[in-house]
C-alpha cells in the first residue's frame, strides 16, 4: 500500500523478483509505478474493496503499508477488519536484510546520495549485496541493486520512528536538522531518537564530525577520524586527499558538484573503510559516478543549465545554492519550488522565505499535500508574500515549461520532494538534439 513511493516500489521489485505474488496499491500513477507494471506486478489506482482480488486472504497474504497511507483509507481498513497481518515498511526491510551485514544511512539530509555512493563503491569492490534506495541511481535506472545478499545497504528513515525498527550493523548519520515536527514535536525529542537509532548498531557508527552522538567521525576540510583536505575544483567535480586513521588516498576525483556531495562521498568511503572492506579499490570508482535522479541532476534545455534536485528542507535548499553560485556564479538563476508538506512548510516558514530570496528569480508552485490536509494559513501565497525580493511569482503546471523558458535567466534550479519531477521529466522529453 503506497507501492509507488520510492522506499516501497525497491521492496516490491525485491519481493517480486525472488517469486513472490505482488500487488499494489497507489494514489496517483509515477514513473515508479509505471516500472513496477512493465515488470509484472498489478496495481491499483482506487481505493474500493471490490477491487481485492478474491483469493487474497488472511491466511495467504501479508500486507505492507506506508505512514503515508490515510487511516480512513477503505482498503486499509478492509485488511484490519478482516485481520489480515499488516507491517509498516521499514518493518519488512528488517526482516529481509536479517541475515545480511547490514549497513544503515540515517539524516535529515544525505541519506540517498550517501547510500548510492556506498552502493557504488560496493559495485566496483566486486562485494554481494543488496541496496534500498531512495533514489534511481542513473548507471542502474533503478533504485534497488541487487547483487547478492552477505551485506545489504538500507535507508534508515527518521519519519514515524521507522529507522527504529533496523537492526544495523554497521551506521551513518549524516544530519540531524529539525524535520518532521508534526511526529516529534521539537527537535529535542528527534535527537533523542536519532540517538536511539545509534544503539541500535553493533558494529560500528560514522556521523558527521558536528553531530553530538557518540561514534567516529568525518568531514571536509577539518581534522575528523575521517576527513577530505587538499580540495580542488576540477570543472563538474573535485579532486580531494581521503584521511583515513591510518592511511591517506591522495587524488581521488569525484564526478560530482557541490560541498555537500562530497561530504556524502567522504562519509559513505568512511563507513566502508569502519568496516575494514577494500575501499582503496573502490575509491577510483568516484570518478565516474553517474549520479542519482534529481539529486543535483544537471541538464541542457534549449540553451539553459537546469538544475534539478529533490531539495526540500531549507538547509538542502541552501546547498543547492551555495554550489550553484560556485559553479555558476556569472548565470542569472531562476529557482522553481514546490513545497513539501503544508507541516513542514508551516514549522519553516520564515527560513524559506529567507533562503530563497537568495536567489534572482523566484517561482513556487502550490504545495504538495503528501500525506496531509491542509493548514489553514499555510500556503505558498503566505510564503511568496514573506519572499524579500520582487522577481517573484506563483505558477502551475500549465506554465511550468514557459517559466522555465524565461529568456531573462539562464540557470534554472528546480526544487521539491513532490511531483514536480513529473514536470521535469516532461521537460526531459522535450529536450531535442540538446549536448
Amino acid at each position: 500500500m503506497g507501492i509507488g513511493g520510492i522506499g516501497m516500489s525497491s521492496l516490491a521489485k525485491y519481493l517480486f523478483d525472488k517469486g513472490f505474488n505482488v500487488m499494489g496499491y497507489d494514489k496517483t500513477p509515477s514513473n515508479n509505478t509505471s516500472k513496477l507494471v512493465q515488470s509484472g506486478i498489478s496495481i491499483l489506482f482506487d481505493d474500493e474493496v471490490e477491487l481485492i482480488p478474491s483469493d487474497f486472504n488472511k491466511e495467504n497474504t501479508q500486507v505492507i503499508y506506508t505512514p503515508a497511507i490515510p487511516k480512513d483509507h477503505a482498503q486499509y481498513n478492509y485488511f484490519i477488519d478482516k485481520g489480515f497481518s499488516i507491517k509498516k515498511r521499514a518493518v519488512l526491510l528488517g526482516e529481509i536484510t536479517k541475515d545480511s551485514i547490514v549497513f544503515a544511512i540515517a539524516g535529515t539530509h544525505g541519506k540517498t546520495t550517501t547510500a548510492s555512493f556506498l552502493s557504488h563503491l560496493f559495485k566496483y569492490a566486486n562485494l554481494e549485496y543488496t541496496a534500498f534506495l531512495g533514489g534511481v541511481l542513473n548507471s542502474d535506472n533503478s533504485n534497488l541493486i541487487n547483487r547478492g545478499n552477505k551485506y545489504a545497504i538500507v535507508e534508515a528513515d527518521e519519519y514515524d520512528r521507522s529507522f527504529l525498527q533496523l537492526f544495523p550493523d554497521y551506521g551513518c548519520i549524516t544530519s540531524i536538522d529539525p524535520d518532521h515536527l508534526d511526529i516529534y514535536g521539537d527537535h529535542s525529542e528527534m535527537k533523542k531518537a536519532f540517538n536511539d537509532f545509534s544503539k541500535k548498531i553493533s558494529q560500528k557508527l560514522i556521523l558527521a564530525s558536528e553531530l553530538d552522538i557518540e561514534g567516529l567521525t568525518y568531514a571536509v576540510e577539518k581534522k575528523a577520524t575521517y576527513y577530505g583536505s587538499n580540495i580542488r575544483v576540477n570543472q563538474g567535480g573535485y579532486y580531494f586527499d581521503f584521511n583515513t586513521p591510518d592511511k591517506k588516498f591522495k587524488d581521488v576525483y569525484l564526478n560530482l558538484i557541490g560541498k555537500h556531495n562530497l561530504s556524502n562521498a567522504i562519509g559513505a568511503a568512511s563507513l566502508m573503510h569502519v568496516a575494514g572492506l577494500d575501499v582503496e579499490k573502490a575509491l577510483p570508482s568516484l570518478a565516474h559516478f553517474e549520479g542519482v535522479t534529481r539529486r543535483m541532476d544537471i541538464f541542457k534545455y534549449n540553451g539553459k543549465t537546469i538544475i534539478d534536485d529533490y531539495a526540500h528542507h531549507p538547509k538542502e535548499i541552501k546547498a543547492v545554492l551555495n554550489t550553484t553560485q560556485s559553479f555558476f556564479k556569472e548565470k542569472i538563476n531562476k529557482v522553481i519550488f514546490q513545497p513539501h508538506l503544508y507541516s513542514r512548510t508551516r514549522d519553516f516558514m520564515e527560513e524559506f522565505a529567507k533562503i530563497l530570496s537568495r536567489f534572482d528569480q523566484i517561482a513556487l508552485m502550490d504545495i504538495y499535500p503528501a500525506r496531509e490536509d491542509p493548514i489553514p494559513g499555510v500556503t505558498s501565497h503566505a510564503l511568496l508574500d514573506l519572499i524579500n525580493n520582487p522577481n517573484k511569482q506563483i505558477i502551475t503546471r500549465n506554465n511550468f515549461t514557459s517559466t522555465v523558458e524565461d529568456p531573462k535567466a539562464d540557470l534554472i534550479v528546480i526544487l521539491g520532494a513532490g511531483d514536480i519531477g513529473n514536470c521535469v521529466e516532461n521537460l526531459k522529453k522535450n529536450i531535442h538534439n540538446e549536448t
